[in-house]
């Protein structure tokens, strides 16, 4: 296997695991072994999963449906001074309409503002966010896999 293949496969299992952890669901180790193992990626352990619960700082707390389960800690979710906001996007996914991207909690707000900012000259024809979750709506004649890119050049910017 290409050490890209690799690359990008790992990429993979860390936006799966992450989502896991956004949607609070497993409370034990083997059953994140489980699901990923069911979902196709290969050499995943309990020490593999340990190792990752502990990478993204995870911890146990009681869910909605008051469940002990893992997931990203509070803490990690609100941003500060020294906070980048590359680092406060968890996620940026397109569809044939928008792009939606996933924040820490609080961070929204703040890079929809620099988005809208852009302008209709980086592809953006607006945005709406909420806590934790933004729309962003492409002007006419760029399609959504472009206003992702150009997305993800905005937040990868150094300026």
């Amino acid at each position: 296997m290409t050490d890209m293949i690799k690359k990008i496969k790992h990429l993979d299992l860390d936006k799966v695991f992450q989502q896991l952890l956004r949607e609070e669901r497993f409370g034990s180790q083997a059953e994140f072994v489980d699901y990923l193992t069911r979902n196709g990626f290969r050499h995943i352990n309990q020490s593999k999963v340990s190792r990752m619960l502990t990478s993204y700082g995870a911890v146990r707390t009681r869910n909605a449906k008051m469940e002990m389960v893992y997931c990203l800690p509070a803490e990690r979710g609100v941003p500060t001074a020294k906070t980048t906001l590359k680092s406060s996007v968890l996620s940026i996914e397109t569809n044939d309409w928008m792009v939606v991207t996933h924040t820490v909690p609080g961070a929204a707000p703040l890079i929809a503002r620099l988005l809208d900012s852009c302008g209709k000259s980086e592809g953006i024809l607006g945005t709406v966010a909420g806590d934790d979750t933004i729309f962003i709506v492409p002007v006419m004649g760029v399609n959504s896999h472009q206003l992702q890119q150009s997305v993800v050049s905005i937040l990868n910017s150094d300026g």
